[in-house]
């Protein structure tokens, strides 16, 4: 059985409608965890240093290394709760493409996992995050390709052609 699910898209791809809308479709509980709740948890200091997490004003994202260490240590806390039995939807931002992957699949080892690709062209996803108004301009567009760089899914969907539901619908018929 799937233990943990792993959405990976860029910045205003649709991946938090999905996870709500997969909360309530699946039969089971699965608790919802997201770059974003990291992000938020770790000191504000962190938001604006070399060593922590940046945002340029363009969108770019720049992270250092003890932003890692501590992405590292939350990579290793999931995968914690996920061998204790919780059911996990994962909400991330791959900014390394398959490295970023590779990262989760060496914590994750023998968990059974579906790897999801959120995909959103990029100008619908610009489009979104201009509606949004806590996004920084030019992250959508910047994220959109490079994070599914070497990235290898088990499925895909595609946020620009379809509703959060009918994306969930799809990703919950794969669940084994």
């Amino acid at each position: 059985m799937t233990q943990v699910i792993v959405l990976n898209g860029g910045s205003s791809s649709g991946k938090s409608g999905i996870v709500r809308c997969l909360q309530a479709v699946l039969p089971d509980p699965w608790l919802a965890i997201g770059t974003d709740t990291l992000v938020e948890a770790m000191p504000a200091s962190m938001r604006a240093s070399d060593g922590g997490i940046e945002f340029a004003p363009d969108g770019e994202v720049i992270v250092g290394p003890e932003f890692r260490t501590l992405e590292a240590a939350w990579i290793e806390g999931i995968a914690a709760m996920a061998r204790a039995g919780a059911r996990i939807i994962v909400d991330e931002v791959f900014l390394g493409g398959a490295d970023s992957q590779q990262r989760w699949q060496k914590v994750l080892g023998e968990l059974r996992v579906l790897w999801v690709g959120v995909r959103c062209d990029g100008a619908v996803a610009a489009g979104r995050e201009i509606a949004r108004g806590d996004r920084i301009i030019g992250m959508a567009a910047s994220q959109a390709d490079v994070v599914h760089q070497g990235v290898v899914y088990d499925l895909e969907v595609d946020t620009a052609h379809a509703e959060s539901m009918e994306c969930a619908r799809a990703i919950s018929a794969h669940l084994k």
